[in-house]
């Protein structure tokens, strides 16, 4: 896997994947930032929410649970001094489906969180996570 991260500007940056796909990442206001971008440590925290989700969602309908739709809301604090680093973060599924097994829907959260999920696991050597979730029932 390769990354290239080329700076703009001011505190602004184009990251591009090895895939090709591109995001601009920005430093706060205070730091010379104009707020058009996302900040590096946001990206953390989504990629680490696209991991645990699409984990989720592919346990689930291997599973043949009706899922028709998958949030993940995930909060985080960080060390008030350098380097800030994550102490917590909790992750929030919002399952939808139509009959969804709560047991289904717990066991795929474990498995993501202790087994699949490549970033989750990798930020749990630093930061306490917690997981939970709810399940929205269509029927």
């Amino acid at each position: 896997m390769k990354a290239r991260i080329k700076w703009i500007e001011n505190s602004s940056f184009a990251g591009q994947s090895g895939s090709g796909h591109t995001v601009v990442m920005e430093g706060p206001p205070e730091s010379g930032g104009h707020n058009l971008g996302i900040r590096p440590m946001e990206m953390l925290l989504l990629g680490m929410g696209g991991c645990t989700a699409f984990d989720v969602v592919q346990i689930l309908q291997k599973s043949r649970q009706p899922i028709t739709d998958c949030v993940v809301e995930i909060s985080a604090e960080r060390a008030e001094t350098i380097p800030k680093i994550f102490t917590h973060i909790h992750v929030h599924f919002k399952v939808s489906g139509h009959g969804l097994k709560a047991h289904h829907v717990k066991r795929a959260v474990e498995l993501s969180s202790e087994k699949y999920c490549s970033a989750s696991i990798m930020l749990g050597k630093s930061a306490a996570i917690h997981h939970s979730y709810e399940i929205i029932d269509l029927n």
